[in-house]
C-alpha cells in the first residue's frame, strides 16, 4: 500500500534476545561511554552498532564517527545474521504492559515529512540530530523506532489493535525487560486487515511522544511506534547539575536574589509550577515565577532559562546541566526534581504552534528496542 504509513518491505525479527541493554535507556553520551566501557558490553549489541565511535576500541584508536561505520555496519550484520530472520511487508502490531501502565500499537514505517500529519513535540540538539542522521544514513537500518501518538481518536485505533492481536493469536516476539515490563510483538502480512489497519493510521494526526531526535534525524522512511494506549502516561522528566562546585546554600542565595519564593525542606514532592531542588539530605523549594501571558507555561523552559541561565550563569545546553528521567540512578550533582506535563498542556502547546522545551516530556510505556529492524 502506497502512502505516508507503509509496511516495513524489509526487515528483521528477532529470533531469542536483543544483545545487550535497550539503546534508548542512555540520554546522554557519557553514560553511553560507560556503558560501552563495561567488560563483555561493547561487542554484538545494537548499543555499540548506534555508537560505534563512543566503544573502547573506537576510543582507542581516536576514531570518529565516520572513521566507525563501517566497523558498525560489520557489526549489524553479525547481528542479524546471528539474532534475527528477515521478513517482508509487514506492520507490527504490539503490546507492552508493566508498572507504568499497558500500550497497543503497531510498527511501521513513516514519512516525518508528510505535512501536517508528523508534529515534533520538542525543541532539539542540533548535534545530536546530526550525529543520528550520520548513524542512520551509514548503517541504511532502523534499529529503534519513535514513539507517535494520536492527537484524537485514539479509542478507535486501540480497539482495532486488540481485535487484531487476538486474531493473530501467538506473538512472534515476547520478551520480559529488566523493568518488568513484558513485550509481545505480532507481524501482520499482506490483506485485507493489514490495508484497514494502514488506511486507519493515513487518517491520524500524530505528535512525538518520544524520538524528536529520531524523527528529525530521518528522511523519508522512519519506524515508529504508533500508539493511543489506553493506559499511557507521561512521567516526570529532571534536570541534574554536575560538575559545577555550587552548593545548595550558594543556589538558595542566587535564587532568593533575583526574586523567586524559596524555602528550605518542606514538601519533597515537585507539582506543576513548583520545583524541587535536592542535594544528599537537604533540598530546596522554589516556586517558579509568573512569566505572563495566557499560554501553557512549561516548568522546564522556565527551570533552564530563569533558575539555571540567569541565576547561575550556567549554559542550559552545556555539560554542567544533564537530563534525568524520573527512577534512574542520579548522578553525583544537584538534583532539580519537575513534575511531569500534563497532556492538555502539550495538546495546547501544539494547538498554538509552537513546541516544547528540550526533554520536558517521557512517556511510558516505550517499545523495546531491537525487537523489530527496518531497512530504510
Amino acid at each position: 500500500m502506497n502512502g505516508w504509513v507503509r509496511p516495513v518491505k524489509t526487515g528483521w525479527v528477532v529470533r531469542d534476545f536483543v544483545p545487550g541493554p535497550d539503546v534508548d535507556e542512555f540520554a546522554e553520551p557519557e553514560q553511553i561511554t560507560a556503558e560501552l566501557a563495561r567488560p563483555g558490553a561493547t561487542l554484538g549489541t545494537l548499543l555499540a552498532v548506534q555508537h560505534p565511535h563512543r566503544t573502547p576500541a573506537a576510543r582507542a584508536r581516536g576514531l570518529s564517527l565516520t572513521d566507525a561505520l563501517p566497523i558498525a555496519r560489520e557489526a549489524l550484520d553479525h547481528l542479524r545474521d546471528n539474532h534475527y530472520r528477515e521478513v517482508h511487508d509487514v506492520v507490527a502490531p504490539y503490546r507492552v504492559d508493566g508498572p507504568d501502565g499497558s500500550a497497543h500499537g503497531v510498527l511501521c514505517l513513516v514519512d516525518p515529512a508528510e505535512v501536517g500529519r508528523v508534529r515534533h513535540t520538542e525543541e532539539v540538539f542540533p548535534d545530536v540530530v546530526a550525529e543520528r542522521s550520520a548513524v542512520l544514513s551509514g548503517l541504511g537500518c532502523a534499529t529503534s523506532a519513535a514513539m507517535l501518538v494520536p492527537v484524537s481518536d485514539g479509542a478507535v485505533l486501540t480497539s482495532l489493535l486488540v481485535d487484531v492481536c487476538a486474531e493473530l493469536a501467538e506473538p512472534a516476539v515476547s520478551v520480559v525487560d529488566t523493568a518488568g515490563r513484558r513485550h509481545q510483538m505480532w507481524l501482520l502480512g499482506k490483506g485485507s486487515r493489514q490495508t484497514e489497519l494502514l488506511e486507519l493510521l493515513q487518517e491520524q494526526s500524530l505528535l512525538v511522544a518520544d524520538g524528536n531526535h529520531r524523527v528529525a534525524a530521518a528522511g523519508p522512511s522512519l519506524l515508529a511506534l504508533i500508539t493511543a494506549g489506553p493506559s499511557l502516561h507521561i512521567g516526570a522528566i529532571h534536570r541534574v547539575l554536575v560538575g559545577t562546585g555550587l552548593s545548595l546554600d550558594t543556589l538558595y542565595r542566587r535564587w532568593r536574589d533575583i526574586g523567586l519564593a524559596v524555602t528550605r525542606g518542606g514538601d519533597p514532592t515537585p507539582r506543576p509550577g513548583v520545583v524541587v531542588a535536592v542535594a544528599g539530605d537537604e533540598r530546596l523549594r522554589v516556586v517558579l515565577p509568573d512569566l505572563g501571558g495566557d499560554k501553557p507555561q512549561i516548568d522546564h523552559g522556565v527551570v533552564e532559562q530563569v533558575l539555571v541561565r540567569e541565576a547561575l550563569g550556567i549554559d542550559p545546553d552545556g555539560s554542567s546541566l544533564r537530563i534525568l528521567p524520573a527512577g534512574r540512578p542520579v548522578p553525583d550533582g544537584i538534583l532539580i526534581q519537575l513534575a511531569p506535563v500534563p497532556f492538555a498542556d502539550v495538546l495546547a502547546v501544539h494547538a498554538e504552534g509552537r513546541r516544547m522545551p528540550r526533554k520536558a516530556t517521557y512517556f511510558t510505556p516505550k517499545c523495546r528496542s531491537g525487537l523489530l529492524l527496518a531497512a530504510l
